[in-house]
């Protein structure tokens, strides 16, 4: 396929998004099962176009001067692939397959708007009602923070010492670009997508069934590294998911102690036994029911929560949730939030420690939650987050936004990961 039908494509898998409001991924699948005459570089090129056109929706949508899927992948070009709308224009001359050329409207309204000079909350490429809780969250800041998390991810990689080493994995994967990550000391990073091409399928390598690593943000990474698992530990991770932090916390402990991998929602929780027979980790027990945690209270040194939130701190990846995305979906998730801490706060023992993880980054979701904690459960105290941080990471000081008491804030635009909030309490 030449560009013009990559672009009418991803126009179409555009409309059927809106249309059905459904998430990104299944309708590119959709559409890939039935268009099969596509290839992979074709997918993968339509993908790029959908998923850019999503990360910047405000932005083309104020560049065109109307909310549509074409105003949208059309303005994905231009914005990320270096077209100009002449140079678009020739490159889809000729092409029987392309959507209609820009018009002469089109080109008018394209040549009397700069992106730099529109409104904050394009520039920030954020749902409007978000401006001022991202305002709030991130201060000065925050039209740069948004626009990073509106940018393409890498793809990042935890190698997992029990079965390997990072020089090991580098070399076995040396192909596809990986390189030491910045911060993380067992991460790996291949730099986000140029242009229409696509990330190397890492978990067709035979160092990924090996079990030698793990796709994982380099911040998912940090924050399982500050959670503090050490050798001979009793962990509960509550709200373990696939198990990525689980499997984290397993070779940091080097498979001594035990860990208690548990999740309500038993459909989250399934891919965690197949994960953990690939990376050898024998200290992990997957637990489903929450009964069968009664006879741990109070016996925890660590307790984890990866609680659920809105995401925010992943539209790179997911963009199309930050347009689904619901003032009252936020206020939901704050409630869950709150009883989660509630309920998982039980299990830690005296003098243990409560980790508190979101991936958003919302201060509703994070510094609030661990604020109104502290005040309901006064035996919880914060750690210095100041001195947390520049324990693990003494080369990075001043990339994470910190608050002593309340916790450290990661983000595309400081730390080049993932936005992520992490807190640590101790009971006293």
């Amino acid at each position: 396929m030449r560009l013009g039908g990559r672009l009418a494509a991803a126009i179409e898998v555009l409309e059927d998004i809106d249309r059905r409001y459904r998430p990104a991924a299944d309708a590119l699948k959709d559409w890939g099962l039935s268009h099969r005459f596509a290839g992979s570089k074709d997918r993968a090129a339509i993908g790029n176009i959908v998923y850019d056109a999503l990360r910047r929706k405000r932005s083309t949508a104020w560049m065109f001067d109307e909310q549509t899927p074409r105003a949208h992948a059309f303005g994905a070009l231009l914005i990320e692939a270096g077209f100009t709308p002449q140079t678009l224009d020739e490159v889809l001359q000729g092409d029987e397959f392309a959507p209609p050329p820009l018009t002469a409207g089109e080109h008018a309204v394209l040549a009397d708007r700069r992106l730099a000079d529109a409104p904050a909350g394009v520039r920030a490429d954020c749902p409007q009602w978000c401006e001022p809780i991202l305002e709030r969250a991130c201060g000065a800041d925050w039209v740069a923070e948004a626009a990073a998390l509106a940018e393409r991810p890498p793809l990042d990689i935890r190698v997992n010492t029990l079965k390997s080493s990072r020089d090991k994995v580098a070399n076995a994967l040396a192909r596809t670009g990986a390189a030491p990550a910045a911060l993380a000391p067992q991460g790996l990073r291949i730099k986000a997508i140029e242009g229409q091409g696509r990330h190397p399928n890492v978990q067709s390598e035979p160092a990924f069934q090996k079990g030698w690593f793990e796709v994982q943000d380099e911040g998912s990474q940090i924050v399982a590294q500050l959670a503090g698992a050490e050798p001979g530990m009793q962990v509960l991770d509550f709200c373990a998911g696939a198990g990525g932090k689980s499997l984290a916390m397993s070779a940091a402990m080097g498979n001594t102690g035990q860990i208690r991998a548990f999740d309500a929602d038993r459909q989250r929780l399934a891919p965690i036994f197949d994960r953990l027979k690939r990376a050898g980790c024998r200290n992990v027990q997957a637990v489903a029911e929450a009964e069968a945690l009664e006879a741990l209270e109070g016996r925890m040194d660590l307790v984890l929560v990866d609680a659920p939130c809105t995401g925010s701190g992943t539209w790179r990846r997911r963009p199309d949730a930050k347009w689904r995305l619901t003032e009252k979906q936020l206020e939901q998730r704050q409630a869950e939030q709150a009883e989660i801490l509630r309920r998982a706060s039980r299990f830690v023992k005296p003098g243990g420690q409560l980790a508190y993880i979101t991936c958003s980054v919302f201060a509703e979701e994070n510094a609030d939650q661990v604020k109104a904690f502290i005040e309901a459960f006064p035996q919880f105290r914060p750690v210095d987050h100041v001195a947390l941080w520049a324990r693990n990471f003494p080369v990075a000081d001043g990339l994470a936004r910190i608050d002593p008491a309340l916790g450290i804030a990661l983000s595309p635009l400081r730390t080049k990961t993932d936005g992520f909030h992490f807190a640590a309490l101790r009971r006293q």
